[in-house]
């Protein structure tokens, strides 16, 4: 369903997101390690991340990535997979189809229209402050 660059965007978001909640900033060690994704390709998200405003970084001794503790109720896992994926998830054709539509659908076309209307309503609905609490207490992981 999400790529693979998706499916880490998410859990680095996760992670830090995690740890923003105590005001602490995580290095690209750190965040690589916590979510099982090799440093290079870990760098390359946050980077995207860090350009769409849903993470920021600070350099120097005391540096590393945060969310502002204002800001992680506001954030969706929508607007994450947005900033990673673009909107194809939630607009596009499921066999890939370059033009889909109601006048011109794929065979699954009218299959997927409530599912992609599901899936986009629930990760709307899935703030980065909700998430990172049920992290904290255990009730998540984001690896095994």
């Amino acid at each position: 369903m999400f790529s693979k660059t998706c499916k880490y965007g998410i859990k680095a978001t996760l992670f830090i997101a995690q740890k923003s909640q105590f005001d602490e900033r995580v290095s690209l060690k750190e965040i690589a390690s916590a979510i099982d994704s090799p440093v290079a390709f870990t760098a390359k998200i946050l980077q995207l991340l860090a350009k769409e405003n849903i993470i920021s970084s600070r350099k120097g001794p005391k540096g590393g990535f945060e969310i502002d503790k204002v800001l992680l109720p506001k954030i969706t896992i929508k607007q994450v997979v947005k900033a990673i994926d673009g909107d194809s998830l939630f607009n596009g054709c499921a066999l890939g189809l370059y033009e889909c539509n109601e006048k011109a659908p794929c065979p699954m076309h009218d299959n997927f229209v409530s599912i992609r209307e599901q899936l986009s309503e629930t990760l709307a609905s899935s703030n980065l402050l909700e998430v990172a609490i049920n992290l904290n207490l255990g009730l998540t992981v984001l690896k095994r």
